[in-house]
């Protein structure tokens, strides 16, 4: 029983870590990705439909994505799409693709994104937390219905303790990765 509310609260934690690297892809930094163009929806055959769906996005250089639609009917749309999207992009479009370069960020809008990324960070740390208590408060129901000693409830609390620690240290690093990203010029 431990294991398994042990094994849980680590799938917890990944899928928490996994959920805050796509959050901060999603953040600009100076170099083109295309993961930068996830959160743009482009309303398309009836529904609003990702642009990777679409179309296929390369990054030529490290400053400009490339994007070339599969169906070339849908390229206005998409890049309606891109244009109303709050990236701050516009595109360049000569009938076959679009090409988005990007300007350079302003010191301002870098403390920004770094903000919204620490922001990410502790909505993470938020997430780790709930699990721990979830995790905590099986165990203790397991204590308290005597289907495990007092001793090993003690020592499964440690063990939650010592696994959250772990996971918001490792929270930490990869905000700090992201801000190192956003402020390097």
């Amino acid at each position: 029983m431990i294991d398994e509310t042990l094994e849980d609260l680590n799938g917890s934690i990944g899928k928490a870590h996994e959920a805050l690297k796509r959050e901060l892809a999603k953040i600009r930094t100076g170099r083109a990705h295309p993961s930068l163009l996830d959160s743009v929806r482009v309303e398309a055959y009836g529904s609003a439909t990702p642009i990777a769906q679409m179309a296929t996005i390369n990054v030529p250089e490290a400053r400009m994505l490339t994007v070339k639609p599969w169906d070339k009917s849908q390229l206005k749309a998409i890049e309606k799409a891109i244009v109303q999207s709050p990236l701050g992009l516009n595109p360049q479009n000569d009938g076959e693709s679009l090409r988005l370069p990007l300007p350079p960020l302003t010191e301002e809008r870098r403390k920004e994104f770094v903000k919204i990324a620490r922001r990410a960070g502790e909505d993470c740390k938020v997430t780790i937390r709930n699990a721990r208590r979830d995790a905590n408060d099986l165990i203790k129901s397991l204590v308290d219905d005597k289907e495990i000693g007092k001793d090993d409830g003690e020592r499964a609390h440690k063990e939650v303790d010592e696994l959250v620690k772990k996971a918001g240290t490792e929270v930490d690093a990869i905000v700090a990765r992201k801000e190192k990203d956003i402020l390097e010029v």
